[in-house]
């Protein structure tokens, strides 16, 4: 079992920046593969950025490449979305996930096995 929970949202005004941490507990963090997925209502989810359990492999959707960075820190348990140059587009539910089967990101929901509560960021024009 893994347990995660997300933090860091909030409301920014367009062209700002925000951080969101994910903290983990339950099997060993530094054993498996991490990913950023959000989701609008009405929309389904989308994927955002994941990281391998290392942190050497990183993958970005195209919307968010340039301006998001996924990092983690295995001491800490925990995985982070730094977001810049935020549009009012990035308005979402932004959730963390575990793959506790892969040790290579993914981009494909299905491959997550828990997810976080979420956290809402609020992008105002």
């Amino acid at each position: 079992q893994v347990q995660l929970v997300e933090s860091g949202g909030g409301l920014v005004q367009a062209g700002g920046s925000l951080i969101l941490s994910c903290a983990a507990s339950g099997r060993t963090f530094s054993s498996y593969a991490m990913g950023w997925f959000r989701q609008v209502p009405g929309k389904e989810r989308e994927f955002v950025a994941a990281i391998s359990w290392s942190g050497l492999t990183i993958y970005y959707a195209d919307s968010v490449r340039g301006r998001f960075t996924i990092s983690r820190d295995n001491a800490k348990n925990t995985v982070y979305l730094q977001m810049n140059s935020l549009k009012p587009e990035d308005t979402a539910v932004y959730y963390c996930a575990a793959t506790v089967t892969r040790r290579a990101p993914s981009a494909t929901e299905a491959d997550y096995n828990y997810w976080g509560q979420g956290t809402q960021v609020t992008v105002s024009s």
